[in-house]
């Protein structure tokens, strides 16, 4: 405990507790909505907090016990017992509380829109592209997430030259966000006659979901361009001008749109794209300023970065950033297993963060 902020931690005990009692009293409308939120963001925190201070008290009461059994044997060994137990547990809710401390990434709870390019291999390549972005959607509809395609561009053998899709579900984006680089695959592609093994790649993006409010977007800084649907092998085409691109001129960003019938439809789907790729531009810009101090961390976001190897003749994957090899590729790309390398991911973030206040 002498390690954590205690007169904080007593703060935020005051206020958990002075909330509830205002959510039981009467609070309504916009105020009752306010606090409703407040009290949950509070709640994880707290009870870490009291559980910690009632493993506290309990190891007081075990160390008493320990004291005035010395003249007992069986009685002494138990108490020795407890106090491991509880000293135990008493680090693992400290750690938990100072995790919870530490300040949140305030885009953790959005969803994402997530892009899967093919990069170097051509034709496999697209294919990989493909498994990747099914690999994303089988995930999300474990955790309960919706997956919406807003662009698409078919290989010429399968898979996809390029995705945009948004995953819509509380938490995505935390869960996600160390997705992004680039992946490679290692195996033998269908169309190989000699059965060697070729490498391709394939460039991930996971952008946090934008509201209005989080980018300003002046009209007289867009181009919008409506034309015709196009596809492959002259499928999906649109006899109307119902496809959409918009350019962001100060910036150059440009997206575009075609997916669905409806020319408003796209254009709504082409303005959330285009907010969520300014905002994710504009905290770049924000963390390169601050990449001297994350070196040993995971997750920079740098799309050129090669963050994992998928080599199907041995079964394994391997994310380069934690050195973490697991050999359950089947697994990992069908999604059930991919957990297996977000948790350690997510673990070693929280690490680098922990250091990081201890040294500040």
């Amino acid at each position: 405990m002498n390690t954590l902020p205690l007169a904080k931690l007593d703060q935020l005990v005051a206020r958990h507790a002075e909330i509830e009692a205002a959510l039981s009293h009467g609070a309504e409308g916009e105020e009752f909505v306010r606090l409703g939120r407040e009290f949950s963001d509070l709640s994880p925190v707290v009870e870490q907090v009291l559980a910690l201070r009632g493993a506290t008290r309990d190891l007081e009461g075990a160390q008493e016990l320990l004291a005035d059994s010395a003249g007992d044997p069986d009685m002494r060994a138990l108490a020795e017992a407890e106090v491991e137990r509880l000293d135990t547990r008493i680090a693992e809710l400290t750690t938990a509380v100072r995790l919870a401390l530490l300040p949140k990434d305030a885009m953790d709870e959005r969803g994402v829109i997530l892009e899967v390019r093919a990069g170097t291999g051509g034709d496999e390549a697209a294919l990989f592209a493909g498994d990747l972005y099914r690999m994303y959607a089988r995930y999300a509809a474990d955790k309960g997430w919706s997956v919406e395609v807003l662009s698409e561009s078919e290989g010429t053998m399968g898979g996809y030259k390029e995705i945009v899709a948004a995953v819509h579900g509380k938490g995505a984006y935390a869960r996600l966000k160390f997705e992004s680089g680039v992946h490679r695959v290692q195996r033998v592609p269908t169309t190989e006659a000699g059965g060697r093994i070729h490498t391709s790649a394939a460039t991930v993006a996971v952008l946090p979901e934008a509201e209005d409010v989080d980018v300003d977007i002046n009209e007289a800084d867009l181009r919008i361009d409506v034309y015709r649907a196009q596809g492959a092998g002259g499928q999906h085409v649109n006899k109307t001008e119902s496809a959409v691109r918009i350019t962001h001129i100060p910036t150059n960003t440009v997206v575009a749109v075609q997916d669905e019938r409806s020319q408003h439809r796209n254009k709504a789907r082409a303005m959330a794209l285009l907010r969520s790729r300014l905002l994710d531009e504009e905290r770049q810009r924000k963390e390169a300023g601050r990449a001297a101090d994350r070196k040993g961390q995971v997750g920079s976001g740098d799309r050129s970065e090669r963050i994992r190897t998928y080599n199907f003749p041995q079964g394994r994957v391997t994310d380069h950033r934690i050195n973490l090899t697991l050999y359950k590729l089947e697994e990992v790309i069908a999604g059930t297993a991919l957990d297996d390398i977000i948790e350690p991911l997510l673990t070693e973030h929280q690490a680098a963060l922990l250091a990081a206040a201890e040294e500040a």
